[in-house]
């Protein structure tokens, strides 16, 4: 990130707070452009270093992390106009590493979980990280039988018939000895040769250019006739695989030789190494011949060789522990800062956006970038002594700035160039009042504990247009009440026209359209607002998770929200949890707060929320018209499904991570806390008030071997 932000190690929690916020809001509109609508307009680099950034701070304030956190998510929701598809297995993003200490740290960490001996050696991979759109190929029988983009990385695009265009997926597997079910992952890409004589067909045709080799290609896969993707030259490299029905290789090595024994190109710089030093020469040698390649690469890729030691490595979050991306550096240009923006979000946070004299940065054009708060702006810099300085390096309208770029997402201002030219233009004036009509004053952000963060926010809430529109365009959205033919646009209409003022509205529209007649404004018809009422109808009974994502609580995202509704049940039983918790003590505060997943950020907002009496009114007339459904209990004959667990002490067997990850795959919840909800407690030598704690509160205390003989693992 850019100097301007203060240093993660000095930011108080007050102020964590607020930047995990802005952070995954950003990033989830940086996902969208890019996954969704294959149009980013930050580089990789940029959006490395907001990931980077936000997982940090997580590491500093385990507590402070959020349900919506970037780092528990993969890509973006799929594009409307595919039919979605279930991967059988998760499509898991990679974490980074941006230099050497990095990389020698992700060996170094994998030798930590698996207790592995210093001295012997730890195989790994290393491969190029190709920069295009990833894929996903199920073979049953050895036949293709369908494929699918990566989506959310649960759910994708049904693009089987744009991917059997491509003459590098066998439409039949090779060979032999492959399982009877398989899933061939793998990057869907454009060489540079082909991607200049598409471009030249462009111009030929009088058409814009395409920006970059990944953007075509994802446009080209995503293409609804097959027939379009057809003409395009894409190529199509294997280099991994999803679930198998039986496994077909011991080692990574072996299993991409298989690969390419059943039909598939792989890579040819693919390298099997023994050690950092390996590693390291891999990554020199891509870096050096990287522009003789043909194709985009933006790091490299390294796996433990083994498999085994992947399964027991596992996954964590959104990524596996056995394998990561050492990124390239990033690339940087010149540009001017034409004039700044400022943009209302949901939660009233006011972020000032850099509009950019368009340049091209390694390929892509850019031509926006966040300035974060007023603090980026004004160039609050820390010194060697730790103290917060201002320098004359701030950031002004006209100014000529750096850009830095590695990839495909959005740019950050490294520096002005020319901070001490005379003429300079007055330095820029955040504003004191939102820029919504009410023109209400704009506050900066305090915690729950009364520290002051660096967010400002429209002091308007609910009354606040922009708010209130940011509202409702979420309420409706795909992962809250998932409204079919109610989007942002007709949110915006809707409100504009006051036809409706809050979420109760949505569900009176029907009864109302005698009077309204909806089928005969602009953009409907008689059919599209039957479907529309239809919709609307079907979501009178709505899943209690989508339903508390819904209500756009602050730190309350949709993986937050499905855990609330998993450990409450009901509607009825959260309600009156959350009631009894705005007091903020007693048990129903504790219960809260021991749900692993639940931190102090998060639950104090739910408090505040269900304490507002706007709220609770808001609530109240939209719940006559909604009736949330109980939360769905995982099935599992596991004897632990749905207990709650407890670790503590030195585990000897397993590794505190590989423990935690068997009860949650097993059913179990996992808390950090002992209280009179905990059904075990597995204690390994050294536990200490943990222990005293469950003891007092009879919960029944395992060993590590008990825990063993129970699970019958």
């Amino acid at each position: 990130m850019s100097a301007a932000l203060k240093d993660v190690e000095a930011l108080t929690e007050s102020e964590a707070a607020a930047e995990l916020a802005r952070l995954a809001k950003e990033i989830a509109r940086h996902d969208r452009l890019y996954h969704q609508h294959d149009d980013p307009e930050i580089s990789d680099a940029a959006y490395d270093a907001l990931q980077s950034r936000n997982a940090a701070i997580e590491a500093r304030f385990p507590d402070l992390k959020r349900a919506d956190s970037p780092s528990d998510r993969v890509g973006a929701a799929p594009a409307r106009g595919f039919a979605e598809v279930r991967h059988d297995a998760p499509m898991l993003s990679l974490d980074n590493a941006f230099n050497a200490d990095d990389a020698a740290e992700f060996l170094a960490r994998v030798r930590r979980f698996l207790k592995w001996p210093e001295d012997d050696i730890l195989a790994v991979t290393a491969e190029p990280k190709i920069d295009g759109l990833s894929a996903s190929l199920l073979y049953v029988d050895g036949v293709f039988e369908r494929g699918a983009t990566r989506g959310d990385g649960r759910v994708g695009e049904d693009v089987t018939a744009n991917l059997k265009t491509l003459d590098q997926i066998p439409k039949k597997l090779a060979g032999a000895g492959w399982p009877a079910r398989i899933e061939i992952r793998g990057e869907v890409y454009l060489r540079h040769d082909d991607f200049a004589a598409m471009n030249a067909r462009q111009l030929e045709a009088g058409k814009s250019e395409y920006k970059n080799p990944r953007n075509a290609a994802a446009g080209s896969l995503r293409q609804i006739d097959p027939a379009v993707t057809a003409e395009r030259p894409l190529k199509f490299f294997a280099y991994a695989w999803g679930a198998a029905s039986a496994a077909f290789a011991d080692t990574q090595t072996k299993a991409v030789e298989r690969l390419a024994a059943w039909g598939f190109s792989t890579n040819d710089r693919f390298a099997r190494c023994d050690g950092f030093d390996d590693v390291a020469a891999a990554y020199d040698a891509l870096q050096a011949g990287r522009a003789d390649l043909g194709y985009d690469i933006d790091g490299v890729v390294i796996k433990v060789d083994r498999l085994d030691l992947q399964d027991r490595l596992g996954f964590v979050s959104r990524s596996p522990r056995w394998a990561t991306a050492w990124k390239f550096p990033p690339e940087q240009a010149e540009t001017t800062l034409e004039r700044i923006d400022i943009q209302v979000g949901r939660t009233g946070a006011l972020t000032p956006v850099a509009k950019l004299k368009p340049v091209t940065v390694g390929g892509v054009v850019v031509s926006n970038a966040t300035l974060h708060n007023d603090r980026y702006i004004a160039g609050w810099r820390r010194a060697d002594d730790g103290q917060v300085v201002k320098t004359e390096n701030d950031i002004r309208p006209g100014d000529r700035v750096v850009i830095q770029r590695a990839g495909d997402v959005i740019p950050q201002v490294v520096r002005v160039l020319d901070a001490t030219r005379k003429g300079r233009g007055k330095p820029y004036a955040f504003p004191k009042l939102c820029p919504c009509p009410l023109k209400t004053a704009v506050v900066r952000q305090d915690t729950s504990l009364g520290a002051e963060t660096a967010v400002q926010r429209c002091s308007g809430e609910f009354a606040c247009p922009f708010q209130k529109r940011e509202h409702l365009i979420h309420f409706v959205s795909r992962k809250a009440f998932d409204i079919d033919g109610l989007g942002e646009k007709q949110i915006v209409a809707f409100l504009d026209e006051e036809i409706i003022d809050g979420p109760a509205d949505i569900f009176t529209l029907e009864a109302r359209n005698a009077e309204l007649k909806l089928e005969e404004r602009d953009g409907f018809g008689k059919k599209s607002v039957d479907n529309l009422f239809a919709a609307i109808r079907a979501r009178r009974a709505t899943p209690l998770g989508r339903f508390i994502n819904a209500l756009g609580v602050r730190h309350v995202g949709e993986t937050t929200a499905q855990l609330l509704a998993t450990t409450y049940g009901s509607w009825e039983a959260f309600r009156a949890a959350m009631d009894a918790a705005c007091a903020r003590d007693g048990e129903a505060w504790d219960h809260l707060l021991a749900v692993d997943g639940i931190g102090d950020a998060a639950a104090d907002a739910l408090a505040r929320y269900f304490a507002e009496p706007h709220n609770r009114d808001l609530l109240d007339k939209l719940l006559a018209h909604v009736a949330p459904q109980d939360a769905e209990r995982p099935a599992s004959d596991s004897p632990v499904a749905g207990k709650t667990v407890v670790f503590t002490g030195t585990l000897e067997r397993l590794t505190r991570d590989e423990a935690k990850a068997m009860a949650q795959r097993l059913g179990a919840k996992v808390s950090g806390s002992v209280s009179a909800k905990t059904d075990y407690l597995v204690a390994g030598p050294g536990a200490g008030s943990k222990m005293k704690k469950a003891q007092d509160a009879g919960v029944e205390v395992l060993t590590e071997d008990e825990w063993f003989d129970l699970v019958g693992e």
